[in-house]
């Protein structure tokens, strides 16, 4: 099992920016692909982007391609998340989550075995 923590969350303007990190522990952090996930209250949990074990490939949704995105330095055992030119839609709690990489990019919140206890995000308009 792979610890996972998380920062970077705050209160932030629309339009604003805002760098999430994750920093993993336990484990060695190359036999993960590592994704970001979301949720809001009332609503399920959201994939929002994924990468993997050697940053040469990324996932998106949607809703955040060409305003987010996620990188590692897998020296530091970190993924991080850079939110750009955000929406009050995009208020949520953020959670990093790890998967054994031999199993490749998922978008699916079930196929993540391990999970930080997230960090929230707050858009104001």
């Amino acid at each position: 099992q792979v610890q996972l923590v998380e920062s970077g969350g705050g209160l932030v303007q629309a339009g604003g920016s805002l760098r999430l990190s994750c920093v993993a522990s336990g484990r060695t952090f190359t036999d993960y692909v590592m994704g970001w996930f979301r949720q809001a209250p009332g609503k399920e949990r959201e994939f929002v982007a994924a990468i993997s074990w050697d940053g040469a490939s990324t996932r998106y949704a949607d809703s955040v391609k060409g305003r987010f995105t996620i990188s590692r330095v897998n020296a530091k055992d970190t993924v991080y998340l850079q939110m750009n030119s955000l929406k009050p839609e995009d208020t949520a709690g953020y959670y990093c989550a790890a998967r054994w990489f031999l199993n490749g990019l998922s978008l699916a919140s079930g196929d993540y075995a391990d999970w930080g206890q997230g960090t929230q995000v707050t858009v104001s308009s």
